[in-house]
């Protein structure tokens, strides 16, 4: 499974982004697919997450209300998952990383669930 991650940018406080992480490859129309961010002062961390359907979504506590993960497949064997980024703060600064497993994580927030990873993205927020 080959994953592509984009939609990153500059962004003042309480301006929007989307994300967009498409997959490819075998099986990707089956896979649970989450987001993660990092900083140079933190470590990987749980942003959303979703299951192959769309019709089981997980939040961190300081996205939500604010995040929307939604997911989409395609007709050629992709399946698209977007992260709608409302109401941007400082602290959302980070590079975003879209991480995808076969099946459901047991631990959404973990890293070492997800067997697939994409190339970051940047978003910067600024104050």
């Amino acid at each position: 499974v080959q994953l592509q991650a984009s939609g990153g940018g500059l962004v003042q406080a309480g301006g929007s982004l989307r994300l967009s992480c498409t997959a490819s490859g075998r099986g990707s129309n089956l896979l649970a697919v989450a987001w993660f961010r990092q900083t140079p002062e933190k470590e990987r961390e749980f942003v959303a997450g979703i299951n192959w359907s769309g019709r089981v979504t997980n939040y961190a506590d300081s996205v939500k209300g604010r995040f929307i993960i939604s997911t989409i497949d395609t007709n050629n064997a992709k399946k698209t998952t977007y992260l709608q980024m409302n109401s941007l703060r400082p602290e959302d600064t980070g590079v975003h990383y879209c991480a995808a497993d076969q099946s459901r994580p047991a631990r959404w927030s973990e890293p070492g669930d997800y067997n697939d990873w994409g190339q970051g993205t940047q978003v910067t927020v600024s104050s």
